[in-house]
């Protein structure tokens, strides 16, 4: 057998980083920023719209992957996969990974690339697919994972809420497939998903249910809606028995986990997740403070902070856990 091992990680966020105070004179939004500090844990972020940065979701993937690559020392013409985990992609279609893919090849060449939406799951989603496949065909010897994210592009010019919490960033991990006798390596993934709740909060407008329309836009039915509000202990329900259920899944045990990474929305909600799992907070490293948050690329530049920070080794096993919007849910276990 084989498995797939991360062999090198990079993120990539536009332009200076804008803190509370700026971001509500840049858009004239208000909102309570000492609590957005103090319990969702958000001082800053990196926004290339507000910036005038002219980058967008393409940009960032590309070159959180380059930065992936030249740390695991591969070259990007080795690649045999390029998977990207969005729900901002560049377009509707061609796939944002089909973009990347040209760019960092040039041309034709015998790559797989496409994308993974699973709303802010996408990236831990990707990340599952391409270690299974890897696992499984010899002929892929590399890949990189992407997650991505641009909802900033999304956001109506009088919304307190989005301007807040949602920011530009992408990460990335370049996996190689190693013999299973390699001491790195895919474990196991779980993936949850309840479609019935779709209708939270969303980009509606744009697909073939709701084209725009002018009517769309002098409405302002489009772009980022909140249709009802998220229940506030949705995360703290789900992650804990995922979780518990991945580690038992990877023949893991949980107390021997030594880093674990959730979606960045709530620094409040990732404390209380370790304290029901009876692990130490500090175990889970958090980045919303610096990135805002930055939904499918969030777990990638967490972790990829967490091992430039020292805080693992090589040998260390690891526990990804990631939600999104419809609501889904992707885990993964693997040992870095």
């Amino acid at each position: 057998m084989a498995k797939a091992k991360i062999l090198g990680t990079g993120v990539y966020a536009p332009g200076s980083p804008i803190d509370n105070r700026e971001l509500m004179a840049m858009t004239g939004v208000q909102f309570d920023a000492e609590k957005l500090e103090s319990r969702i844990g958000i001082t800053a972020r990196h926004v290339a719209r507000l910036r005038g940065i002219n980058e967008s979701t393409a940009d960032f993937a590309e070159k959180a992957a380059r930065v992936a690559l030249a740390d695991a020392e591969v070259d990007p013409m080795d690649l045999d996969l390029v998977v990207v985990g969005t729900d901002t992609p560049e377009y509707i279609s061609p796939a944002t990974a089909i973009l990347i893919q040209g760019r960092l090849q040039g041309g034709q060449r015998d790559t797989g690339a496409f994308d993974v939406g699973a709303s802010c799951a996408s990236f831990v989603t990707a990340f599952d697919a391409a270690a299974k496949m890897m696992a499984g065909d010899p002929g892929l010897r590399h890949a990189v994972v992407i997650g991505v994210y641009n909802m900033p592009a999304y956001i109506r010019p009088d919304d307190a809420f989005g301007w807040s919490i949602f920011a530009d960033g992408a990460g990335a991990v370049v996996l190689g497939r190693v013999p299973d006798d390699d001491p790195s390596g895919y474990i196991a993934g779980k993936l949850v998903a309840d479609g019935t709740q779709w209708d939270y909060v969303g980009v509606y407008a744009g697909g073939t249910r709701k084209p725009v329309t002018r009517e769309l836009l002098d409405a302002g039915a489009y772009g980022l809606e909140l249709l009802q509000r998220l229940p506030g202990d949705r995360n703290v329900k789900l992650w804990p028995p995922i979780v518990r259920a991945l580690c038992l899944k990877g023949g893991v045990p949980l107390e021997t986990v030594s880093c674990f990474v959730f979606t960045q929305i709530n620094k409040s909600v990732i404390n209380e997740v370790m304290d029901i799992l009876g692990r130490p907070r500090a175990l889970a490293p958090t980045v919303m403070d610096r990135y805002g948050y930055t939904g499918s690329g969030c777990v990638p530049i967490a972790f990829h902070h967490a091992v430039k920070d020292g805080l693992l080794s090589r040998g260390d096993p690891v526990v990804f856990c990631a939600s999104g919007a419809g609501f889904a849910v992707g885990a993964n276990l693997f040992t870095y």
